[in-house]
């Protein structure tokens, strides 16, 4: 997306400011937006077109409240201003994206930011709330007072875009510096000590604003860039530090008191409110509920259960409609490719079957993702992170963690990623290893496989519903005590901080971004589909089709012969399928490996799919599919896989004959799918952001955890009369 040769500009603000929005209507790009803090992570690049045919690459970076580089994305934000990222050079231009309501804090962020020497623009977005609430500011005073361009914009009507593309255009050439604060001596006495020691003596390459962290910040991350050794390093900077407390100003809470100090007398006048605000607006108003300690929880659970029954009812006809297609291509294929049965099985029961039988739940996909979208967008999501901060603390987390959290219902990936909003590097290694055990989508085929095999059939959609919320919530409810030993476990943390979040304006959702959002949930489930899903499902058919000696074929005609008094031809061909399946390279191996998961009541097949998808936990849905398949157990009267899971029997041992799936072995399963971390991305990221030790300490711990768990769900429900 970069303009080859253009000028680079920084978007930067505090989260909840509109800013990942305006860059989506600058760039073009339809980047994630959700109406919460922690959703930009990483920078984001596109190409601007300003007025005359100039072109910029605009750059969003991380949502944050201050430079002080304690967290990753903070760091990022600091990096990219000073040079310091891949790109080398630092931006040519920043737009500090500033909420009108809450100018003074903003503002904040752009006085630190103009340390770093980068010319600036201001926007003041949220402009229309401000005059809904009888705000008014005097943007042109404003501009006068900070020194640089002040433009009102409204980031999700465009309003106020063409006046900044004029202000960005005249910057890059006047290059307007936002006025700075005069410090007293004593810190213009610290800072010329760190500057002589750090940058003459030692070749430190260092701005003015990253020195200024280096004094005022104890954990900042700009420290551990420097090439000093780290002993010499922090006797330095004790030392400026030390000066700075002799000088009558204590360095933790130095910077706050001076920046404001500073920005009070600029603010002066610049806002108005023009009528009296109501006693209590409807948006303080709807807060009294949705964040009370007892009311707001069960409206957040009742809103979920909606959530979940919904997504278990309303996409039925859409299913069966996919279910249709896909059996009516599979016939159709099949009877092109009746003279090369290797590649009729391989087209048939590999590919359509396998890749087929995890499309059938596409619609459900999009309807969880329509209500967290509708949820996000109305600025409800934040109201439940401050929520969740009460409930989190007595496991040593905070609101800060239910982001990242939340995310990892969609995937765990990006959820773990969001972690680098998280400050406390404690907090953050283990919001990361209880983030896998978030009921991703990955594992609502399996979820909605099973329920709607055993569990709607014998109780109806209500309890079937019923029991997907209970589902998404088993990994919830094990987080909570597994976050508190770690919590217990792990050493303490020098850098901890208050939990600090932004409420947003309520909204009402744009339909537009919630449809773009739809698309591009289900453009990634069918893209896995057709590349990983499909992918393994054609090794998997190998290993489950292969060998096939001849012999066999004609030892199980012979004692069909014997056994049955006049077999039918489908019969014995589906005894030889069978028998070719049992055989299988991945069958062989199903059997040599089920006694691990007999006590949880899996059989052999059920014990493949499991193995088999440790990769991607999707996996299983094709697996079965062609495991069925194989074995001639999917016909005219088996139209789709959960008909043929219905009709599995045993096929030797004490419970040869029974029925191979019942209410509790559907249980077990689903409970071992929402505990066990079969997801070799989650795991490299995992590797990525902690250590490989964490890595596999995880996935051996919660495959462990998931194997008891669904042992005993098994157990106990055998014991339960049906």
């Amino acid at each position: 997306m970069k303009a080859e040769g253009a000028l680079s500009v920084a978007l930067i603000g505090n989260p909840n400011t509109g800013k990942t929005s305006l860059f989506n209507i600058l760039t073009g790009l339809h980047q994630h937006v959700g109406n919460y803090a922690g959703v930009t992570v990483e920078k984001k690049t596109g190409t601007w077109n300003l007025p005359g045919g100039g072109k910029v690459n605009l750059i969003d970076l991380p949502g944050t409240y201050n430079l002080n580089a304690a967290s990753l994305d903070e760091r990022v934000a600091v990096d990219v201003l000073a040079g310091h990222s891949s790109d080398a050079a630092p931006p040519d231009l920043i737009i500090v994206v500033v909420d009108v309501e809450n100018l003074r804090r903003n503002l904040y962020l752009a006085s630190q930011a103009s340390e770093l020497g980068v010319p600036m623009v201001i926007a003041l977005n949220c402009w229309d709330v401000a005059e809904r609430k009888g705000l008014q500011i005097d943007s042109k005073l404003l501009e006068q007072r900070l020194g640089v361009p002040v433009v009102p914009t409204v980031a999700r009507t465009r309003r106020g875009t063409g006046a900044l593309a004029e202000a960005v255009t005249r910057a890059l050439e006047n290059r307007p510096m936002l006025v700075r604060p005069r410090w007293p001596e004593a810190v213009t006495d610290s800072l010329t000590d760190l500057r002589r020691e750090l940058v003459e003596e030692r070749g430190e390459v260092l701005r003015e604003g990253e020195l200024q962290r280096l004094l005022f910040d104890r954990y900042s991350a700009v420290a551990e860039r420097l090439q000093t050794p780290t002993k010499e390093r922090d006797t330095i900077l004790r030392n400026a530090r030390e000066k700075l407390h002799r000088g009558g100003y204590q360095p933790d809470a130095a910077e706050s008191l001076l920046r404001y100090r500073f920005l009070n007398p600029l603010l002066n006048d610049i806002l108005e409110r023009q009528a009296a605000m109501k006693k209590r607006s409807t948006s303080e108003s709807i807060d009294q509920l949705l964040l009370h300690r007892v009311w707001g929880l069960l409206v957040f659970v009742g809103m979920m259960y909606v959530v979940f029954q919904s997504v278990y009812t309303w996409a039925g006809p859409f299913m069966d409609l996919i279910a249709n297609g896909v059996t009516w291509l599979g016939e159709s294929v099949g009877n092109v490719l009746t003279t090369t049965p290797i590649l009729q099985s391989l087209v048939v029961d590999g590919v359509i079957g396998g890749v087929g039988a995890f499309l059938i739940f596409l619609p459900q996909i999009l309807v969880l993702f329509f209500f967290i979208a509708l949820l996000e967008e109305t600025g409800y999501m934040a109201r439940a992170a401050f929520l969740m901060d009460k409930l989190f603390s007595w496991s040593g987390l905070n609101g800060k963690s239910f982001v990242p959290l939340l995310s990892s219902f969609a995937c765990a990936i990006p959820g773990i990623l969001a972690t680098r909003t998280i400050s406390d590097p404690k907090a953050r290694c283990i919001t990361i290893l209880i983030a896998p055990l978030m009921s991703c989508s990955a594992r609502l085929p399996v979820y909605l496989l099973l329920i709607g095999a055993f569990i709607e059939p014998v109780y109806g959609a209500s309890i079937a519903g019923l029991t997907l919320f209970a589902m998404h919530f088993i990994g919830v409810f094990l987080a909570g005590p597994i976050a508190w030993l770690l919590h217990r476990t792990l050493p303490r943390s020098v850098s901890s901080q208050p939990f600090v979040m932004e409420l947003p304006h309520y909204r009402v959702p744009q339909i537009k971004r919630i449809a773009h959002r739809l698309y591009e949930s289900g453009s990634e489930f069918i893209v896995r589909a057709g590349t990983i899903i499909c992918a393994m499902t054609i090794v998997i058919w190998a290993l489950l089709y292969f060998p096939r000696p001849p012999e066999l074929a004609e030892s199980v005609r012979a004692s069909a012969s014997i056994e049955l008094q006049e077999p039918s031809a489908a019969a014995v061909e589906n005894r030889i399928n069978a028998a070719y399946l049992k055989q299988s390279y991945m069958g062989r191996f199903g059997h040599t490996v089920q006694p691990i998961f007999d006590p949880a009541g899996y059989d052999w097949k059920i014990t493949v799919g499991v193995l088999a998808s440790f990769p991607a936990r999707e996996i299983i849905i094709s697996t079965l599919g062609i495991t069925y398949a194989l074995g001639g157990e999917v016909d005219e009267g088996s139209d789709d896989l959960r008909s043929a899971l219905t009709k599995a029997e045993w096929e030797s041992g004490p419970r040869a004959g029974t029925p191979v799936f019942n209410i509790p072995v559907a249980l077990s399963i689903m409970v071992f799918f929402a505990l066990c971390m079969q997801c070799g991305a989650t795991i490299a990221v995992i590797a990525k952001e902690l250590h490989w030790g964490w890595a596999i300490g995880s996935f051996i711990g919660l495959t462990a955890l998931a194997w008891v768990a669904a042992v005993l769900t098994y157990q106990i429900g055998m014991w339960i009369p049906a």
